[in-house]
């Protein structure tokens, strides 16, 4: 009995496991409603994330905009970790520096090593911020709309095959994608085409984890992060799934799936988090620190 107890106290401590990820990718899925998409109880709208990656990943059910849900302040919650009511037409900086400003500065990278890829060119502000301290500083690359703000909108599909241009060419180490086509039809108060584009999403999501599990540069150590920047409208609130940017579950209520070498798999999580938590879970990830973030940090990831 002696000698056991000796044995278990002279053990070497075990290692904590070394981290596998090297480059950090962010989906936005641009406002779905929960209730047709993780809500539904069929799935029948996102069946590749419901029945091929969440059994790959994590996934959080409890998750939140509890800040301003509109595209552009979504979006700067993801990237900076501060909740900001920030003009939405793009013509207003975030307040704070972003992620991909922190990790330039942090890694002495190129900026072609962290990019914002986006359907809506209005989000190419997410690049930089009106912090006297970092403006016009360590910004990332962008391609968002047609060309940039006030240059127009521009297809999902385009969207996609651009980011995986620039994922084989390039190599980032830190990306965000926006796609809009939920957001785009609900607008439009086209219910068929609302479905249709969270099923499209769905599609592309799935065709975004298959490149980078064939991509050499990307395999065995890329996380994939994807959420929403908001949802919409309960029915019976306003004009419904129409329209967005209240405090109502239906505009707050959004999801979170994450895959990557280091998350568990077929792992749900009910804890809540909100948007303010990626920016500081993604510092985490890739060792830089981000200051300003408001956020915490999502600790079943880590």
């Amino acid at each position: 009995m002696v000698l056991s107890f000796i044995s278990v106290c002279n053990a070497a401590p075990e290692k904590p496991k070394k981290k596998r990820t090297k480059n950090v990718v962010i989906l936005v899925i641009d406002g779905p409603r929960y209730t047709e998409t993780w809500g539904d109880p069929s799935l029948q709208y996102i069946p590749n994330m419901a029945k091929t990656l969440r059994p790959q990943g994590t996934f959080f059910s409890h998750f939140y905009n509890d800040g301003y849900t509109y595209t552009t302040s979504g979006h700067t919650a993801i990237t900076t970790g501060v909740r900001q009511p920030i003009d939405n037409d793009g013509l207003e900086l975030p307040l704070n520096p972003s992620i991909f400003q922190a990790w330039l500065k942090k890694s002495g990278k190129a900026a072609t090593k962290a990019w914002i890829i986006a359907s809506k060119d209005k989000l190419s502000v997410l690049a930089n911020t009106t912090n006297p301290e970092w403006k016009d500083t360590y910004q990332p690359e962008s391609n968002c709309g047609t060309d940039g703000v006030g240059n127009g909108y521009r297809a999902d599909s385009t969207t996609i095959r651009v980011a995986k241009q620039i994922l084989t060419k390039h190599k980032p180490n830190l990306v965000l994608i926006n796609l809009l086509q939920p957001d785009g039809a609900g607008h439009a108060a086209n219910w068929e085409a609302y479905l249709r584009g969270i099923s499209t999403s769905d599609h592309y999501a799935k065709l975004l984890w298959d490149f980078i599990q064939i991509n050499k540069n990307y395999k065995d150590k890329t996380a994939l992060l994807i959420t929403n920047d908001h949802g919409r409208h309960l029915d019976g609130i306003l004009d419904g799934y129409v329209s967005h940017g209240d405090d109502c579950e239906g505009c707050r209520h959004i999801s979170l799936l994450a895959l990557g070498p280091d998350f568990q798999k077929g792992l749900i999580i009910e804890t809540t988090y909100n948007l303010t938590d990626i920016a500081t879970t993604v510092a985490q990830l890739l060792k830089f620190r981000i200051p300003t973030s408001q956020g915490k940090i999502i600790r079943e990831l880590l």
